[in-house]
């Protein structure tokens, strides 16, 4: 840990969309980052706001983000969920299962994030998938002034 109140977890696959997410935001706001598959959930009880983020496989966010929120002890602290998936608009659908958890574990949701992500799984690599430019400078930039927004303390949707 480097000193930072604020973490970024993430799960990423395939194309790497939602790593490119993650580390925009981390970056905006001077978080630690961390990869869902190699993060012990206690090492993130010390944060301020942690950010929990992941692409979407049909129609769920990654099973290591799962287990890792399912892990976390009790806390209260702030979190957000944020995801990249072919069809973003279903994101409070996506994200669901994680924002229950995170809630009956005490920890304060403030905000939830989407974008498009180049999505290739199943059928739709038979027609170059969807998205295949996304996340774009556009999609990073709009994550980048959501986490700054969390930062300074607003509630956040952005979808």
């Amino acid at each position: 840990m480097s000193g930072a109140t604020s973490a970024v977890v993430f799960a990423s696959r395939h194309h790497g969309n939602t790593q490119r997410v993650a580390e925009t935001m981390a970056r905006a706001i001077g978080a630690d980052l961390f990869d869902a598959r190699t993060t012990e959930p206690r090492s993130l009880t010390t944060y301020n706001l942690i950010g929990f983020g992941s692409g979407i496989y049909f129609g769920r966010p990654h099973l290591a983000i799962r287990r890792l929120v399912l892990d976390l002890p009790s806390g209260n602290q702030r979190v957000f969920v944020f995801s990249t998936s072919g069809l973003p608009f279903l994101s409070r659908f996506w994200h669901r299962g994680l924002t229950r958890t995170i809630s009956q574990k005490g920890y304060q949701l403030v905000g939830e994030f989407s974008c498009r992500g180049w999505d290739t799984v199943g059928p739709l690599r038979l027609i170059g998938g969807l998205n295949r430019q996304h996340p774009n400078e556009d999609d990073l930039n709009r994550a980048a002034v959501f986490a700054r927004s969390l930062q300074a303390g607003q509630r956040q949707d952005r979808h």
